[in-house]
């Protein structure tokens, strides 16, 4: 669910944090852009007298700054609110800063913020809503349904109300998180600090690694309590900068105090006892004296309410889901199939269906048509005889898809990053991997063009086609051991080994070096073209965490099974004819095409594109990725990070195509060297304050140039301003 944005349910609309941006001035603009677009919707025209314009669920900040535009624009709503306006902030602890960044930012609407201490913006929102005459109907929603074109909030008791439009703003705090160990219910245990100074000379063990749990760890040792912040990672990669910043302060030493926060990584609580707590960290369980522990380990998002409204939650697959996956997965299978040589395309040949017998189809056309079609050195010649295979019709259609979602996504993204990416991979795709190889190479032969030697060291002579191999063009592009097979044959193609040797380890090397692994994955390569276009709006379904990240090793497996393969070549061609190697190396390939290329590559590659990202091949399988992983380890390119814009939302981690925790870096101010980076730009351009940058970096830790082509709209707009 993206900001503002319309469900699956139509008229009901999702405000507000649960979009995974916590600023409040984002919640703020985020609630009054979306009422001001439903008013502009819902028009001066009639209206059902039995319906309300609008009803929103949730009276926080984007709730009550989406009221005061409906009622600015005159639209008949109520807001809705299971506790107190504004009690998310209301029960944040006592004089809790209040991050309103970025400062130079004027939320849409009249509901402004100014404050940044708990109960000063606490009093300024009261007295805005107060103001505007607004008050919050109590009331709890259990769940939204349409019937007869309107929509129908049940609340709970059973009242409904109907509404022609609805806005559901409860942000993204639902029940708390539980640590699921023995004692966590006993009455010294609590998920929230109300005040600091109730714990004043109390032991107290706060655990988690967030904001949360810091905030409240410095503002308990500031009462006066003795702390202990337990946290079951290595390091604090979740804190805003302010936060890590306070929190050293209390944790560096400190002659002669006793009142420090002791801070205590890669541990885990195993049992809450009465006055103590069992942990077990590096060197083993030790026990803890603690008179109040707090879980700050978050809350879980409110996803029941969308559940029961019958709105789909990313990640939660469904039955549609699986069907759809399946028989998708089903289409590739036949299609990578008959485009291979396999079973479909060896029917399709021997029935003489489409488009296998073109050039006998548009002979007996007759007329001019028929005879061009006979005659390969007209274009409508060249023409027939391409398009008699399953090979031009498939990368017809892949250079169409990347056109069109090329386009759309040059238009959805706005950076001149995007667009001139987009654009190169375009015409990469359309030029060296589509026109030369099915239409221009073929016509300048049929014309006598090509010269011999160049025709017999790189497109040797066959008896099917156009008579030349020149669907080995497709080396120019996509190099070993992505693609093998000009590396991979009968006899020595020494032309192709070069090029092949010059692309693998001298260019792509130097392009790695100076500008990431996505030189070549995010601007050359047409795996990369489809899934920055097709996949742009599914990369957020990559699946992370540490088994995906594990799951990486199996492109270095099918790596290794490739310069395997490339051994055994080898070795055929030193020894004797009828050598054991020569004998073996055909069935060995054979296995290789059938699993590698068309079945992890074609069938699953693009099988659970709609489903788990465009780039699941890319980042998990692709043979030439896992040798540039290699490479990247010793690139200069990095994606910096100004720690002070940082506000851990998340959103550069949730729009990685390749899996990568971005937002580890980033609130640490860090420079990312993560080697799957693709550099599609995607974490840059997500960020809502600006935090990230392309760049170079030298080893002595010094920037030595940030790229001048604009990927993040902020920074974009600063640049513009200054």
């Amino acid at each position: 669910m993206r900001p503002g944005g319309a469900t699956r349910v139509p008229g009901l609309y999702v405000a507000g944090d649960l979009t995974g941006t916590p600023l409040l001035k984002f919640a703020l603009d985020s609630g009054a852009r979306l009422a001001a677009r439903l008013a502009a919707e819902l028009g001066p025209g009639p209206r059902p007298p039995d319906a309300l314009d609008l009803v929103i669920v949730g009276g926080g900040v984007a709730g009550f700054a989406a009221a005061v535009e409906a009622r600015r624009h005159g639209l008949r709503f109520e807001i809705l609110e299971a506790a107190a306006a504004f009690s998310t902030i209301a029960n944040f602890p006592h004089a809790k800063p209040i991050f309103t960044y970025p400062g130079s930012m004027i939320p849409r609407g009249s509901l402004q913020v100014h404050a940044d201490v708990k109960e000063a913006l606490h009093a300024e929102l009261l007295q805005q809503v107060g103001a505007a005459g607004i008050r919050a109907r109590p009331g709890r929603a259990v769940r939204v349904t349409r019937s007869a074109g309107t929509l129908e909030v049940h609340l709970e008791g059973g009242e409904i109300l109907r509404a022609r439009r609805v806005i559901v703003a409860i942000g993204r705090s639902g029940d708390y998180r539980r640590l699921g160990v023995p004692g966590e219910d006993r009455d010294h245990v609590f998920n929230r600090l109300h005040d600091p100074r109730d714990h004043a000379g109390r032991r107290v063990l706060v655990v988690g690694g967030g904001d949360s749990a810091v905030e409240t760890a410095v503002a308990l040792a500031e009462a006066g309590a003795r702390v202990t912040l337990c946290h079951r990672g290595a390091e604090l990669t979740r804190p805003g900068p302010a936060n890590l910043e306070r929190l050293a302060s209390w944790t560096g030493p400190a002659p002669g105090a006793g009142d420090r926060i002791e801070l205590m990584l890669t541990t885990r609580v195993e049992e809450i006892r009465v006055g103590e707590v069992r942990v077990r960290g590096p060197h083993g369980a030790r026990t803890l004296a603690a008179d109040v522990v707090f879980p700050m380990i978050g809350r879980q998002a409110p996803l029941d309410f969308f559940r029961r409204s019958g709105v789909p939650i990313s990640g939660e697959p469904g039955a549609g889901h699986w069907i759809g996956l399946s028989l998708f997965v089903m289409f590739c299978a036949w299609l990578y199939d008959w485009k291979s040589g396999g079973f479909f395309n060896h029917l399709w040949y021997s029935r003489g269906w489409f488009p296998t017998h073109l050039t006998a189809l548009l002979e007996t056309a007759g007329g001019s048509i028929a005879t061009a079609a006979r005659d390969p050195g007209t274009l409508i010649g060249t023409l027939a005889i391409s398009a008699s295979g399953p090979a031009f019709w498939y990368t017809l259609a892949y250079s169409i898809a990347i056109v069109v979602f090329g386009a759309q996504r040059i238009a959805r993204r706005r950076t001149p990053y995007v667009a001139a990416q987009t654009i190169t991979l375009t015409l990469i795709q359309v030029g060296p991997l589509f026109l030369i190889p099915e239409v221009v190479l073929p016509l300048l032969y049929h014309h006598g063009l090509v010269p011999a030697g160049l025709l017999d060291a790189l497109f040797p002579a066959v008896s099917y086609g156009h008579g030349r191999e020149f669907w080995r063009a497709y080396g120019l592009i996509l190099a070993w051991p992505l693609n093998v097979y000009n590396v991979f044959t009968a006899e020595p193609l020494w032309a192709w080994i070069a090029i092949g040797f010059v692309q693998t380890f001298v260019l792509i090397p130097a392009a790695v070096y100076f500008f990431g692994k996505g030189a070549y994955c995010g601007w050359v390569c047409s795996c990369g073209a489809l899934a920055e276009t097709l996949g742009d709006t599914h990369r957020h379904k990559m699946p992370h965490g540490p088994f995906w990240n594990r799951a990486n090793l199996a492109g270095q497996v099918i790596l290794g099974v490739a310069f395997l393969l490339l051994a055994v070549r080898i070795a055929g061609w030193v020894l004797p004819d009828g050598n054991p190697a020569d004998r073996v190396f055909e069935p060995l390939k054979e296995g290789y095409k059938w699993t590698v290329d068309v079945f992890l590559a074609g069938v699953v590659g693009y099988g659970v594109y709609f489903w788990y990202s465009g780039r699941f091949w890319c980042r998990l399988m692709c043979p030439l990725a896992a040798l540039m992983n290699v490479y990247a380890r010793f690139s200069s390119f990095r994606i910096f990070a100004d720690k002070k814009r940082c506000i851990s939302c998340g959103q550069c981690t949730r729009v990685c195509h390749q899996g990568i925790d971005v937002m580890s870096f980033a609130n640490r101010g860090l420079p990312m060297a993560d080697p799957e980076c693709v550099r599609c730009s995607a974490c840059v351009q997500e960020c809502p304050t600006g935090v990230l940058a392309f760049g170079r970096y030298q080893a002595k830790g010094t920037i030595v140039k940030l790229d001048t082509l604009a990927a993040s709209p902020v920074r974009a707009r600063e640049a513009v301003r200054d």
